[in-house]
């Protein structure tokens, strides 16, 4: 039994998408699993450096509509090291996902676009491990497995729109499909 599962998420400056799919996502795992939450590490990085900055005040207020706390949080750069030891690695976009796996190509199979590994954990059954952190190796591993057999209705559907320098209301909408997109894989986790 594994003690710890990896997340990743990745956008371009770590200050919008990738910080509220993190902070989503570690919410979802608390409500959902209680105190199995702790034994998921859910980070984020971006692919364009704003190492150290804050998130961008939207996203920040976006999260509170959420009831997420995202305050304490600072951006760092994308680096090899990081998809490496990722057992999930979460992008915005179909460009992040190819940086992500330029980095490390070894990470291909456990790479996808979020709203990707929406759309092909939605074609997965139940899930037949009992502990929490296998579930998610055993997800991770049916999405891979469904790859090209449940396409998107256009490859622009695998994509999240980038917020950056909108109005608060693109933020939302982010937020929203974000939390949408996380919805079926946390509840496929939560057995």
């Amino acid at each position: 039994m594994t003690d710890v599962f990896r997340v990743l998420h990745v956008c371009t400056g770590n200050i919008c998408r990738s910080p509220m799919a993190e902070r989503l996502m570690r919410s979802g795992l608390e409500n959902r699993l209680g105190p199995d939450a702790a034994r998921f590490d859910v980070r984020s990085a971006g692919t364009w450096g704003h190492s150290g900055s804050p998130m961008e005040p939207h996203a920040l207020t976006t999260l509170g509509l959420f009831e997420v706390d995202g305050s304490d949080f600072r951006a760092r750069e994308l680096v090899a090291e990081h998809v490496a030891i990722a057992d999930l690695v979460l992008t915005a976009t179909r460009e992040h996902r190819a940086s992500a796996v330029v980095l490390q190509p070894r990470a291909a199979s456990r790479t996808f676009t979020l709203r990707e590994f929406a759309r092909l954990t939605a074609a997965v059954g139940p899930l037949q491990a009992t502990d929490p952190v296998e579930r998610a190796h055993e997800l991770v591993r049916a999405a891979a497995g469904k790859r090209g057999l449940v396409p998107p209705v256009t490859p622009k559907d695998d994509d999240l729109a980038d917020p950056y320098q909108g109005p608060a209301s693109g933020f939302e909408v982010c937020a929203d499909l974000v939390a949408a997109s996380l919805r079926g894989p946390l509840d496929l986790l939560a057995g």
